[in-house]
């Protein structure tokens, strides 16, 4: 199986340590597109208009200007460097060895700036999202999805992806509707049904770090939903132009 996560707006930045090596990283096909990527920030983030373009407000300046000093800043596991809802509730820091272990194969973030990283992979913190206007034609999803594309598409022949992140990530890469299964949320109060986004990224955590502990190996969206109703109730849509969708329905009434 290979998990997709999204990355975090919210990141811890490293307090020391060495500079990101972009050699090091997972995925050396994609060096050219991330250092191109870190010179359009970078330009971006030392433009009079950079707050718009980055869609921040004023007090996040300080991120900002850190994008354009990005090759000298510290760096750090990239499981470290991103916090927030899913990260937390995925609790990296408590899973098992083996659970870690595990990750690393099977656990790929798909990022605006990296175009995708495996948790061990050393980044500094940053300020972009998938949102910003920093791609030089079209949105930063489809000017990395001609890089992503061969890519993933090559690491995840043959598995079955479990897609966790949200929508503007997911259009970054697309992989083949008949071995994905996307992870959605809904509540059910009242006999109403409605989609939770900010909880659904705390049970995506949830869900990545159940499959990881256990060890499970689901082949099949059908294999993965039944692995998963052990913990939640789930529903499964079958895949058609888009991926089968595994819902996890919170009832509330």
């Amino acid at each position: 199986m290979l998990i997709l996560l999204p990355p975090s707006e919210s990141k811890t930045a490293p307090d020391a340590g060495s500079p990101a090596d972009l050699l090091d990283l997972s995925f050396p096909q994609l060096t050219e597109a991330r250092e191109a990527m870190l010179g359009h920030l970078a330009d971006v983030s030392a433009s009079d208009d950079a707050l718009d373009r980055l869609k921040v407000g004023a007090s996040l300046r300080g991120e900002v200007d850190r994008n354009t000093r990005l090759s000298r800043e510290p760096a750090a596991p990239a499981i470290s460097v991103y916090t927030g809802v899913l990260y937390d509730a995925l609790g990296y820091s408590t899973l098992s060895e083996e659970a870690r272990e595990r990750a690393e194969g099977s656990v790929v973030i798909v990022s605006a700036l990296w175009g995708a990283v495996r948790p061990a992979d050393r980044i500094p913190a940053y300020r972009l999202s998938m949102g910003a206007k920093v791609a030089q034609k079209g949105t930063l999803a489809s000017w990395w999805k001609g890089e992503l594309s061969p890519v993933l598409g090559d690491y995840g022949r043959d598995q079955l992806i479990i897609d966790c992140r949200s929508s503007s990530y997911a259009a970054a890469w697309k992989p083949e509707p008949s071995s994905t299964a996307a992870i959605r949320v809904e509540r059910l109060k009242d006999g109403r049904r409605q989609v939770v986004s900010h909880m659904a990224k705390h049970y995506r955590g949830e869900v990545a770090r159940y499959l990881l502990e256990t060890g499970a190996d689901p082949a099949t969206p059908e294999e993965l939903a039944e692995i998963l109703r052990s913990q939640w109730e789930v529903e499964l849509s079958p895949a058609g132009k888009g991926p089968a969708e595994l819902t996890i329905v919170l009832r509330e009434d």
